[in-house]
């Protein structure tokens, strides 16, 4: 425990790493202004990005979150698409792959203020994808082509052009993955209609097989490292708000559940701060809820007396 010294009578606010961690779980944020499912998201617990997905119509909508409110940008994607994927960070975020009418493969990059379309599209168009990295070393991984068949070819961006990676071992759609463009992971999903728990690590050129999820699912959402993720929500069916962590070799299930079960939903953050927002129920809804874990930093206020 933290020790201070002070003058008498003066309240003090510092953080603090409790020796025992405090217990796991989700709390209630403040709403998006749009509902929707199948968004894309980048960034973390207070400084957040949500774009895209499906209202619906298809919109391109995107909000910032400063750890306490939703505030709309004026300007969208340029392309409105559901079932994109997301990288980055608010003000250096990425958006690829998604859905019109058809599988896109559209890039755009985000600048804090302004949607530009870069020159380089996915080589593949993909929707039903994930994500990883930076804007400037990000990574994309699984989804379904226009034809409906699914990929397991990675590609990575260099801030400029996309170029094809390493193959996973398991092709799927509607899958997780968080982490660096050289330490990607990529988690859950389905094949042909099965939800998977499936977990796959990527070194920059090759994916390895790593511990299974627990609870099987579907349109999921994840986000942290390689050898620190965090995966919530999903479909098994039914929806669930199960949460599980990921140190580099097994997931725990935490106790700690989110409030509100669903799919289709965006996430970002890290392992002990995440943040999880949009998505579905029986309905498209517009919840945000933020994700303390077990020994995560806390502020305390002592009295000097």
């Amino acid at each position: 425990m933290a020790e201070y010294k002070g003058i008498k009578g003066f309240k003090v606010q510092y953080l603090d790493q409790d020796p025992v961690p405090a217990v796991a779980g989700w709390s209630a944020g403040n709403n998006l202004n749009t509902a929707r499912k199948t968004l894309g998201g980048a960034g973390t617990q207070t400084v957040a990005l949500a774009f895209g997905g499906d209202t619906p119509p298809n919109t391109g909508a995107t909000e910032e979150y400063d750890g306490t409110s939703w505030t709309n940008n004026p300007t969208g994607l340029n392309t409105a698409r559901r079932f994109l994927a997301g990288a980055g960070t608010q003000t250096a975020a990425l958006a690829f792959g998604g859905n019109t009418t058809t599988a896109v493969a559209a890039t755009e990059e985000y600048d804090g203020s302004t949607w530009t379309t870069s020159p380089s599209s996915l080589a593949t168009a993909k929707y039903g994808l994930a994500g990883a990295g930076t804007q400037t070393a990000g990574l994309a991984f699984g989804g379904t082509s226009p034809g409906g068949t699914d990929q397991g070819v990675a590609e990575e961006y260099d801030g400029s052009t996309w170029t094809t990676g390493g193959t996973m071992g398991s092709a799927r759609r509607y899958l997780a993955g968080c982490g660096l463009q050289t330490a990607g992971l990529a988690f859950g999903g389905s094949i042909t209609g099965t939800p998977q728990s499936i977990t796959e690590e990527y070194d920059g050129a090759s994916w390895t097989a790593g511990g299974t999820l627990n609870t099987a699912r579907q349109l999921l959402s994840g986000t942290g490292l390689q050898t620190a993720a965090l995966a919530f929500g999903g479909d098994i069916p039914p929806k669930t708000g199960a949460t599980e962590e990921y140190d580099g070799t097994s997931w725990v299930t935490s106790p700690g559940s989110m409030n509100t079960a669903r799919s289709r939903s965006a996430g970002c953050g890290t392992q002990t701060a995440g943040l999880v927002f949009g998505g579905e129920t029986t309905v498209v809804v517009a919840s945000t809820e933020e994700w303390t874990g077990a020994g995560a930093a806390v502020t305390k206020t002592i009295t000097v007396s």
